[in-house]
């Protein structure tokens, strides 16, 4: 194997492990929040994003590295962090009691 290949092949790897960390967290934030919050917030139901952040990741995990790999691993990467920068601050609003609500 060329060089260069295994620095992608190993830029891909820590990539994948980074988007399983982050997955797995953004679904364990969300199966611990409560499912009467998600709808006051505007955004889609507790078991939407679930289902959103849980089949995401395991495509990404499931489809390895390579370049099908890459684009499941950026798509599970995108709805993970859209959940955890958007959806988390507004039910943190609500559990603190600082929303406009």
């Amino acid at each position: 194997m060329e060089w260069h290949l295994a620095v992608v092949e190993g830029i891909n790897t820590i990539l994948t492990l980074f988007v399983l960390v982050i997955g797995v967290i953004a679904f364990i934030h969300c199966a611990t929040q409560r499912a009467d919050a998600f709808p006051v917030i505007g955004t889609l139901q507790k078991p939407a994003w679930l289902a959103i952040i849980g089949a995401s990741t395991v495509l990404a995990l499931l489809s390895g590295v390579g370049t099908f790999g890459l684009l499941f691993n950026l798509i599970a990467l995108a709805a993970a962090a859209l959940y955890l920068l958007d959806v988390r601050p507004g039910l943190r609003d609500i559990a603190d009691g600082r929303g406009s609500w």
